[in-house]
């Protein structure tokens, strides 16, 4: 698969990592470096925004379902 292209259940697996390193108190640069395959010495202004954009979509998808399935919301 060329890098970049990524399938729903791809995606799925990212935004648990991503949110349970977060959980974790994981440190931004380590999440990253191991979850994003992004260097964050590098390219720090990219992989911080990479980082944020993903964990935001992560977040929200997450609500998304809970009010999809009827559980409620916030």
């Amino acid at each position: 698969m060329p890098r970049g292209a990524r399938t729903a259940a791809n995606y799925e697996g990212l935004f648990m990592r991503l949110l349970q390193a977060e959980g974790e108190g994981a440190d931004w640069r380590e999440v990253a470096r191991v979850v994003l395959h992004m260097d964050p010495e590098r390219e720090p202004d990219r992989a911080w925004s990479a980082y944020q954009s993903h964990l935001a979509r992560a977040k929200w998808v997450t609500e998304q379902g809970r009010l999809l399935r009827g559980t409620g919301s916030k």
